[in-house]
């Protein structure tokens, strides 16, 4: 019985298709706010649904468009439980049907915003993701990913200290390479 449930379990992951092995697979510099503008949570997670359906081909839509959606869904996301992660990084995220597949997009903000977090500090830091429930497989390997790599200092040292896109990219390479000191 174990056997077929791991098989069964095996099947299913295998029928996911390809699950990116790098977060520098999913994250690209057009999907990078360096720096972000709001002074906010609500305003910070705006701008990163924003950025995250720009830096898809896609338009934020009006009234009732993906981006409301999208924002929706990371809101209750973040109503259930409040994904700010500690060390001054929140990876918000939500799962819609409003996406075909899964987005990360990241930013950095000058000054700490206040958001719930695990230590009770203010956050410079954002990774956002958002997709369908079919890809939660992918959701939750790319989670764990970011948590894994921003847990060391020095690899948010660097993240944070990029100016641009391109620099907060390579950084984010170098890191999963395993550099990352700084």
């Amino acid at each position: 019985m174990a056997l077929s449930i791991q098989l069964n379990y095996v099947q299913s992951v295998t029928a996911l298709g390809h699950i990116p092995l790098r977060l520098s697979e999913l994250l690209t510099p057009n999907r990078i706010r360096v720096p972000l503008r709001a002074q906010n949570k609500e305003g910070v997670l705006r701008e990163l649904v924003e950025l995250l359906l720009d830096g898809n081909g896609g338009g934020a839509g009006g009234a009732g468009g993906p981006a409301d959606e999208v924002l929706q869904a990371v809101l209750e996301r973040e109503r259930q439980f409040p994904t700010g992660i500690g060390y001054g990084v929140a990876v918000p995220h939500g799962k819609t049907p409003a996406l075909a597949n899964l987005i990360v997009v990241a930013g950095t903000t000058p000054a700490p915003v206040p958001y719930e977090t695990v230590d009770g500090e203010p956050v410079r830091l954002f990774f956002l993701l958002a997709g369908p429930e079919s890809q939660a497989g992918a959701h939750v390997k790319a989670l764990s990913r970011i948590s894994r790599l921003v847990r060391r200092e020095p690899v948010r040292a660097r993240l944070l200290g990029a100016r641009t896109p391109d620099e907060f990219y390579r950084s984010l390479c170098e890191a999963e390479r395993g550099g990352g000191a700084a």
